[in-house]
């Protein structure tokens, strides 16, 4: 059963692109009243305030959801808005590509593929027991630069061999391994922009945290000390993951809470990722024998409030469709490999599953109605409403802003409440937003709009990194918007 979330704001303050400020504040225009928050699961009928059960499609004036309107209030007209189907891109989700960072320079054709997501090592092989070169280092900058032109985000893994398993190459040292994250400190904090999170890395065969032939398994202070050295070297917006969660339950304990969760403390940044998915009855070792069962209900619980994804390794009696859909659904992936393993990834699409995964895969966020005036006056002040279904399988792990937007003869922005990672999956949440007018606001007609930009100022107008709503005739490919309607500004 889906829950209903509620997100309340008071008072939202409006910002002019074209002014290139704030247009309104709390000095410069009266304060509106706080509009309480309904349930949108009340009885009879609390989204369309009737007793039919039903939400009309273009409500008229007089089924206004602002009841107590006055003559400083602009009257809102409650409208439901149609699901879609198709398959699109959205940021930080999806199947993944595999790239080489540190030697391609192109990677529009990720973005031309339909994927949003790539994935790379940073290999370290050659400098195990010294500092790493410029060259590696200048390497890594100009592919992070690359993804960027490409409009994709990269999930990045330091390791320091590709195995084999039992017997892999070396690691290094704890001492270099800190040394290490200290020198690709800066690039991460420079580039965290397209850095997607960066998976914890560096222990071991493939940077899993296993085969560590520098015995860095043997003692938990030891992962503790380089997975916080590593936490620090992120900027505090940024995450990373882990492959075993025994490994994050030994150093924090039980599953996140809704508290903890997007604190920004140590816990709340890690998540988790599977390499070997459905490979067999502990997945090749990522569940402790007979415990499969318990680390998936941790999982369950933990991975709603940080990133999982990973990839598969094998076939198996588990690999097919039905057990991929259910688990990927349980374990809220975000995100999952297309490149590997290709047996199981073809079997997907030939079993009939893959659309479902395309459309599932992290966050598919859907409006379903929204209250929005027809006509107003500069200066007036409307409550704004809106009813958001996540019909994802995760939710978003990176911040993200999102703005109520009028864009006509001058485009304003207004910064919501909600944050995108608190719309769970499953559930559908309510915004509440009392919006003051600018008393200076241009007569003329406006779009208004829901804007989900990169919180990065730097890809604040890259349409590539702007959340689509899975709406039917509502999205503008060429300016990021999700149109609601129309409102007309009136002198």
């Amino acid at each position: 059963m889906k829950q209903a979330v509620v997100l309340f704001s008071s008072l939202a303050v409006l910002t002019c692109v074209a002014c290139g400020g704030q247009v309104a504040t709390e000095d410069t225009v009266p304060r509106a009243d706080a509009a309480p928050p309904r349930d949108g699961r009340g009885s009879p009928d609390a989204r369309t305030g009737n007793d039919s059960g039903t939400t009309p499609s273009d409500a008229s004036a007089s089924d206004a959801s602002t009841s107590d309107a006055r003559s400083d209030e602009a009257t809102t007209v409650r409208r439901a808005y149609r699901p879609s189907t198709a398959i699109f891109p959205n940021p930080e989700r999806g199947f993944y590509r595999y790239v080489e960072i540190t030697s391609e320079n192109d990677f529009s054709q990720v973005r031309a593929g339909g994927y949003t997501l790539a994935y790379s090592y940073v290999r370290l092989d050659s400098v195990r027991d010294r500092a790493i070169t410029n060259s590696i280092l200048n390497a890594m900058e100009r592919g992070l630069n690359a993804a960027r032109k490409a409009g994709i985000k990269v999930i990045l893994r330091f390791a320091y061999n590709e195995g084999p398993y039992p017997d892999s190459e070396p690691d290094a040292s704890k001492t270099w391994i800190l040394a290490h994250i200290e020198q690709v400190k800066p690039y991460l904090q420079r580039h965290a922009d397209v850095i997607a999170l960066v998976q914890a890395g560096f222990i071991g065969a493939w940077g899993e945290w296993h085969t560590s032939t520098n015995g860095l398994l043997r003692d938990a202070r030891d992962r503790r000390d380089i997975l916080t050295a590593l936490l620090a070297a992120l900027p505090k917006e940024r995450m990373t993951q882990l492959r075993y969660p025994p490994h994050k339950h030994e150093i924090y304990g039980d599953e996140l809470t809704t508290e903890q969760a997007f604190s920004g403390s140590d816990e709340a940044r890690v998540g988790h990722h599977n390499d070997c998915f459905l490979a067999s009855e502990t997945d090749m070792g990522t569940y402790p024998d007979g415990e499969a069962e318990r680390w998936k209900s941790y999982l369950a619980k933990d991975a709603l409030y940080v990133p999982m994804g990973g990839e598969t390794c094998a076939v198996s009696s588990r690999s097919g469709c039905s057990t991929a859909l259910a688990e990927m659904e349980r374990l809220h992936f975000t995100y999952i490999n297309q490149d590997y393993h290709q047996s199981v990834v073809s079997g997907w699409s030939t079993q009939g599953c893959r659309g479902e995964m395309d459309k599932r895969l992290g966050y598919r966020l859907r409006l379903i109605e929204a209250d929005i005036p027809e006509r107003a006056r500069p200066g007036q002040a409307f409550t704004f409403h809106a009813l958001i279904a996540n019909d994802g399988w995760a939710s978003p792990f990176n911040p993200r802003p999102i703005f109520l937007v009028l864009d006509g003869p001058r485009r304003v922005e207004v910064p919501l409440s909600v944050d995108p990672r608190r719309l769970a999956p499953g559930s559908d949440s309510q915004a509440h937003e009392r919006v003051q007018l600018p008393l200076d606001l241009p007569p003329g007609s406006y779009r208004i709009a829901l804007w989900l930009p990169d919180a990065a100022e730097g890809l604040r107008s890259r349409t590539e990194y702007s959340v689509r709503l899975a709406n039917e005739d509502v999205h503008d490919a060429a300016t990021g918007l999700n149109v609601l309607g129309q409102v007309a500004i009136q002198e």
